[in-house]
């Protein structure tokens, strides 16, 4: 880093650690779309660790938790892609602003208005 090239400030460093652990494509997110969900230890370390996804709420309480707290590997077998895409107008009001950040540059089709958004 040269001496005027500021150093990147705390937003950018989260947004660059959660962008390490997206998937290449939302294609790869095959989690279940039916039934109850029990995420392991290591996405949850302590609380409520079993959502019932038939029920909204659980749901999407689900997804924040596996988008905050979950590896690549975890993303890919939690999460469904066409869950997510219907989930997130509200699921990114709910993500801190350098994970939804990092999501939305990754796939421009979550942002509002699709991938034409600038």
């Amino acid at each position: 880093m040269s001496a005027s090239s500021p150093a990147p400030g705390a937003f950018e460093t989260l947004r660059e650690q959660y962008a390490l652990r997206l998937p290449a494509s939302l294609d790869e997110l095959a989690g279940p779309v039916a039934g109850t969900v029990d995420l392991p230890l290591h996405v949850v370390w302590s609380g409520r660790r079993s959502y019932g996804l038939s029920q909204p709420r659980s749901r999407m309480s689900l997804y924040r938790t596996v988008l905050t707290e979950g590896q690549c590997q975890d993303l890919t077998a939690f999460l469904d892609r066409d869950l997510l895409i219907a989930q997130w107008p509200v699921l990114r009001t709910l993500i801190s602003r350098p994970l939804r950040d990092a999501w939305e540059i990754r796939f421009p089709e979550l942002r509002p208005g699709g991938a034409t958004a600038a």
